[in-house]
């Protein structure tokens, strides 16, 4: 029994939905994706078959409620203007590009969603005050109308690689491949008007993106140095106990303590833990406290600790 319904299951994925859609209707004239959560690898994985199609747009949903929490912490207030909206898109955009797996094929592709926005290939936009959830792929013919009706394909499964279904790490996604006429025209309705609403990313702003991550192309030695340490050390290259210098009001850094810091730490990583012993006096609070921030530079402050080591 045929069914219209697709899970990312196999080789019934969306992408290759996509696929088959695009190859099999050539006339298709435009393409409008409403997607809650975008990654650019989601876009590389697409832009094969967008060759040929003249107008594409892709409007995107922010996490308002998350948004306003954060604000909200900082004592602000998120009224979501136009630039709130912009910030916080171009955010998200910089953290998908700086947290993406390294590969040729991933620096390319950010590389190419980055040009098709400066050269209008694509168009995008940010909502500004909604919690957009919908996931909506809509594709229209030449001369759309009732009988020649295009297709909407909606359900669970955002524009990202896991959403796709690229991969075997991809996620289990349920979603239906509609075909009458008034489905599409229904799902691109709704799409127009939200579409209105939204505020669009111009290609001097994706431009900026490019520049403040780690696609660009002028570092200096230095630079390219620091990236070095940082990617092989991670995040305890911040933090060098030899340099320890906000300790509490009336201690001494003392360089035996640091000794032990550096000592205590190695031992930590190679038998999860150690017996910190030592005669009265000699401060094994300060070095197991250092140890212990020693240890969260390197593998990330949990977000339910809110004290803060000296």
């Amino acid at each position: 029994m045929s069914t219209r319904f697709f899970t990312n299951d196999g080789d019934n994925t969306l992408i290759n939905k996509f696929q088959g859609v695009f190859e099999n209707n050539r006339d298709i004239q435009s393409f409008d994706a409403l997607v809650g959560y975008f990654r650019a690898s989601g876009y590389f994985r697409l832009r094969p078959f967008l060759n040929d199609v003249p107008k594409i747009r892709i409007l995107v949903g922010i996490d308002v409620d998350k948004i306003i929490a954060k604000y909200q912490a900082k004592g602000l207030l998120f009224q979501g203007d136009a630039n709130q909206t912009l910030t916080e898109f171009l955010n998200d955009a910089k953290n998908d590009i700086q947290s993406a797996k390294y590969s040729k094929e991933v620096e390319e592709g950010i590389l190419q969603f980055i040009e098709d926005i400066s050269s209008k290939k694509i168009e995008i936009k940010a909502h500004p005050n909604r919690k957009l959830h919908a996931k909506i792929y809509i594709f229209r013919p030449e001369n759309w109308n009732e009988h020649n009706q295009g297709k909407v394909i909606t359900g669970s499964s955002n524009l990202t690689d896991a959403g796709l279904g690229s991969n075997d790490n991809s996620n289990y996604e349920f979603n239906v491949i509609l075909q009458s006429f008034e489905d599409v025209k229904f799902a691109s309705d709704e799409f127009s008007k939200l579409w209105n609403e939204g505020i669009p990313v111009l290609p001097i702003e994706i431009k900026k993106v490019r520049e403040e991550t780690f696609l660009k192309e002028d570092f200096s030695p230095f630079e390219v140095y620091i990236k070095f340490l940082i990617e092989y050390f991670g995040k305890s290259v911040e933090f060098d106990p030899n340099s320890v210098s906000d300790l509490p009001k009336g201690f001494k850094r003392l360089s035996y303590q640091v000794d032990a810091v550096n000592q205590g730490y190695e031992l930590l990583k190679r038998h999860n833990g150690f017996f910190l012993s030592d005669v009265v006096g000699l401060g094994k609070t300060v070095v197991g406290t250092l140890i212990a921030k020693k240890f969260f530079y390197s593998n990330g402050f949990p977000s339910h600790i809110s004290t803060i080591l000296f």
